[in-house]
């Protein structure tokens, strides 16, 4: 891995799905150096034992002779990490973390990181189950990795993992997501709860409702910061979403609904290809 000579201790803060991947990548990319990992006993001790880091520390001793830290925690523990971490890191230390939300998290950082350097970032990626025992080296591969600023150093790691980078300040960022990835979710979400309240449709359940109703199996521990930190693009990407719906049931009887079916299957295919 061809990093700046100076990264050669990396801190993965929250040892879980994320970042026991990073980890895991980061290492099968060539990574030479040191990782230390930052989590909960249980959590690092298993870490340790998958070899997904080389050491365990507190956070303030992790992060003073780090030249990378990672931090893949929830939102709500990365906004306190970030009021927490200045003081202990070395002038220049780059900071990065892989929340779900960016605008947020930018801020507090600038509020907060004056010795460190912080760029926000979030990796396209992930499973409906979560820890470092889910943790693959190939979870990154093919997929966007957004940054909400440019870093060369940074920007070659993440390709170099497999990622694909976007830079997108942390507003757009959130926008989009909001339509990508969280929306997404709560139709997931509402299509579990509305075949569950009809008795009987469990029996002829098929692929389709089954691929569709899959994010409904997420945690809500993830998706409660998501929501308090996205909520008005949530909230506009579920009312243009609603309103499509409406359109398309006033179609549903006429010609015009073909229309509909053929945008919609060009965008899917426009959708994979990209």
């Amino acid at each position: 891995m061809s990093e700046p000579k100076s990264w050669t201790v990396v801190s993965i803060v929250g040892v879980g799905l994320i970042g026991g991947s990073f980890a895991l990548a980061l290492r099968k990319a060539g990574f030479a150096g040191k990782i230390i990992g930052v989590s909960s006993p249980e959590t690092v001790r298993a870490a340790l034992d998958r070899g997904v880091i080389d050491q365990a520390l507190p956070l303030r001793d992790a992060a003073g002779q780090s030249d990378l830290i990672y931090l893949a925690q929830p939102i709500d523990r990365i906004l306190t990490t970030l009021d927490q971490i200045d003081p202990y890191v070395a002038p220049g230390t780059l900071i990065t973390d892989a929340g779900s939300t960016k605008a947020a998290i930018v801020a507090r950082a600038a509020n907060s990181i004056r010795r460190g350097r912080f760029v926000g970032g979030h990796p396209m990626a992930g499973k409906q189950t979560r820890g470092v025992a889910e943790a693959e080296a190939g979870l990154f591969q093919g997929r966007p990795y957004v940054l909400t600023s440019h870093d060369a150093a940074l920007e070659a790691c993440i390709q170099r993992i497999g990622a694909r980078v976007v830079i997108l300040d942390a507003q757009e960022h959130d926008r989009l997501v909001a339509l990508t990835s969280h929306l997404p979710q709560l139709i997931s979400t509402a299509l579990a709860a509305s075949i569950a309240a009809e008795p009987g449709a469990a029996r002829v359940t098929g692929p389709a409702a089954i691929d569709l109703t899959r994010l409904a199996m997420s945690p809500y521990e993830i998706w409660r910061d998501i929501f308090a930190t996205n909520g008005s693009s949530i909230d506009a990407a579920l009312g243009a979403f609603i309103e499509r719906l409406q359109g398309l049931r006033a179609k549903l009887q006429t010609p015009a609904i073909e229309q509909e079916f053929e945008r919609a299957a060009s965008a899917a295919k426009s959708l994979r290809q990209a």
